[in-house]
């Protein structure tokens, strides 16, 4: 008798982001597989922002406010990264003052003090960029809602899209934010365009 071997076991799929939070109300301890995920570039995003002292309980109050708004949130969504920048972006928004402190601080020194927390290659990057005196004042004086923009899809890693669906606004007023954030911060310089300006702060 000849029989058909048996199909070789298929991979088993790592869930998705919603997979994760849909079995979480179910299941509350699944939430831990989303902090795992997305915790630290979080974490690394608000210290940049805020400076270390601030970070940790901004960045829990992330998830607990996730936690509690799981159950809004849209399935059809399987990356939650700009939910989670959302909600991020909206805690650092109680926090202006300390931002605008650290972008002076930049300036002042030229050194940022969070380059030595974190090392691998993109963040120096960024923070290469970011430590520029002039270009970090410039920051310091863009308005609120120009700087959330280029600061989510610089140092955050957005897309025009993801960071529409992260405020909550439509992508063609994130296009025209991050186009003044990019003109006023051009302005600040003496109207110099610096590479780094449209390569490293404002790359898409």
């Amino acid at each position: 008798m000849i029989t058909e071997p048996y199909p070789p076991p298929t991979a088993r799929q790592t869930p998705t982001d919603a997979e994760v939070i849909e079995r979480s109300g179910r299941e509350p301890e699944m939430f831990a597989v989303l902090y795992d995920r997305h915790a630290a570039h979080i974490h690394r995003y608000v210290t940049r922002r805020l400076g270390a002292d601030v970070a940790d309980d901004v960045v829990a109050d992330t998830f607990l406010d996730a936690f509690r708004q799981r159950g809004r949130y849209r399935s059809d969504r399987a990356d939650a990264r700009p939910w989670l920048y959302g909600i991020a972006a909206n805690l650092v928004g109680k926090h202006r003052r300390a931002e605008t402190r650290m972008f002076h601080a930049f300036a002042r020194t030229g050194v940022d003090p969070v380059a030595q927390t974190y090392s691998d290659r993109v963040d120096e990057q960024v923070s290469a960029a970011a430590a520029q005196r002039r270009l970090a004042e410039a920051i310091a004086g863009l308005p609120a809602k120009y700087r959330e923009v280029l600061l989510l899809v610089a140092w955050a890693g957005l897309s025009h899209e993801e960071t529409a669906e992260a405020l909550g606004i439509a992508v063609g007023t994130v296009r025209s934010r991050l186009h003044r954030a990019r003109k006023k911060a051009s302005e600040a310089l003496g109207g110099q365009n610096p590479a780094s300006i449209s390569e490293e702060i404002g790359n898409e």
